[in-house]
């Protein structure tokens, strides 16, 4: 694949996959109600989004490190406060 027709692909894909948790988050943090949240699930979910962006700074991909460090700050504010939430 090409690189033109990559940066077509990729980012686009990187927009709609972060911009999938917005919901997400916005909603978390408005309602402060994380009972539908899986703490597990979150929690391994952030740290494969880590993971993604430490690749995408390996590669120098952009798609890749804007999307999963826009992503990865979503997924802490949720995470964080499932977190809060068992600790209450």
């Amino acid at each position: 694949m090409n690189a033109e027709l990559g940066a077509y692909a990729g980012y686009p894909a990187a927009f709609l996959t972060t911009v999938a948790f917005v919901p997400q988050a916005w909603q978390s943090w408005r309602t402060r109600d994380l009972s539908g949240i899986s703490l597990p699930m979150y929690a391994l979910f952030t740290a494969g989004v880590a993971l993604w962006l430490v690749y995408g700074v390996a590669i120098g991909s952009m798609p890749v490190i804007l999307s999963n460090a826009v992503t990865l700050m979503l997924a802490a504010v949720v995470l964080l406060l499932k977190l809060a939430e068992q600790r209450a």
